[in-house]
């Protein structure tokens, strides 16, 4: 009986193993050391400017040396004038080049968006200035703004202005002269992104407006734009942000002057840290420049809704 009774008992209900945490943590462990590495290229970077800010650091008169406090946040907002010069430069600079970049870089995406001959090869013509390196591209320019060689010998051969004219040289042609040449390289970087969104925009809705009778003005105005809110506020913001620290085009190409009137705010950093060697302001005025960025990007995304929905 005790047998017919172990053999009529229901078999045990299999245990169920205790779930391995590891799967969960393994796409954590896989990305670790690339997540350290960036931490520490970043992060060690950052936290030594903010601590040379306070610093009186000077390698070449090292008995001048140690803890300064604010000074040299005091010393950049009260007894520099270089330091408002350039930042009202700064954002001169940001606020002309990101804005005509925006207006031809949605031009040009509206154009090589259409279906025409040869249009791969026209947008392989427009996006190709993006990969010019800044240096070179800035190399380039100067060689066509050489008054022997460059644009002004033409023009003048053509009768318009003087043998021996350098636009990079005088005070009232040097900033359209930049301009033009950042533009070359910067115009790109908007139409790619914006071409890339313009594609993702459903064709149905220029064919209703069409049918309701909507002109090719209101299809940009109600369908183009909005769709393209986000794209436009994201690249804005980027190339804002990379205009404002753009050193390598005006340093190779005006080297901030003539009579520094194209030295902006990273540029006179870069002067007083390599050149005077006071790398102690240099980095309050860095620490100054990443606040004001922060500051304004905060603001920007807030004011344009960034990511929201529109009501």
């Amino acid at each position: 009986m005790a047998q017919a009774a172990a053999v009529a008992k229901p078999p045990a209900p299999p245990r169920r193993r205790r779930a391995s945490a590891t799967p969960r943590r393994l796409p954590y462990l896989l990305i670790a050391p690339a997540a350290l590495l960036m931490l520490g290229f970043i992060a060690y970077p950052v936290i030594s400017v903010f601590y040379y800010s306070l610093q009186e650091y000077n390698p070449t008169k090292p008995w001048r040396n140690g803890f300064a406090g604010f000074d040299n946040f005091v010393h950049a907002f009260t007894d520099d004038p270089l330091f408002w010069d350039t930042l009202v430069f700064s954002a001169k600079w940001v606020f002309v080049e990101v804005g005509l970049q925006l207006l031809l870089g949605l031009a040009l995406a509206l154009i090589v968006n259409q279906t025409f001959a040869g249009r791969a090869l026209g947008r392989a013509l427009v996006f190709s200035p993006w990969a010019v390196s800044g240096v070179l591209t800035s190399a380039i320019w100067v060689l066509l703004y050489n008054s022997q060689t460059g644009i002004t010998r033409y023009l003048a051969d053509a009768g318009i202005g003087s043998y021996g004219t350098s636009w990079l040289s005088d005070t009232s042609t040097v900033f359209p002269a930049a301009i033009v040449a950042d533009l070359w390289r910067g115009v790109p970087f908007f139409a790619i992104l914006i071409l890339a969104d313009l594609q993702s925009v459903s064709k149905d809705l220029y064919e209703a407006a069409e049918v309701d009778g909507a002109s090719r003005i209101k299809q940009f105005w109600h369908i183009t734009l909005p769709h393209l809110k986000d794209a436009i506020v994201l690249s804005t913001l980027l190339r804002a942000v990379w205009e404002f620290n753009n050193v390598d085009l005006l340093y190779t190409l005006t080297g901030g002057g003539p009579a520094g009137v194209t030295t902006t705010l990273p540029l006179y950093i870069a002067n007083t840290s390599v050149d005077a060697h006071n790398f102690g302001y240099a980095s309050a005025l860095t620490t100054v420049a990443f606040v004001i960025l922060l500051f304004c990007s905060m603001v920007y995304l807030r004011l344009s809704k960034f990511g929201g929905e529109d009501k």
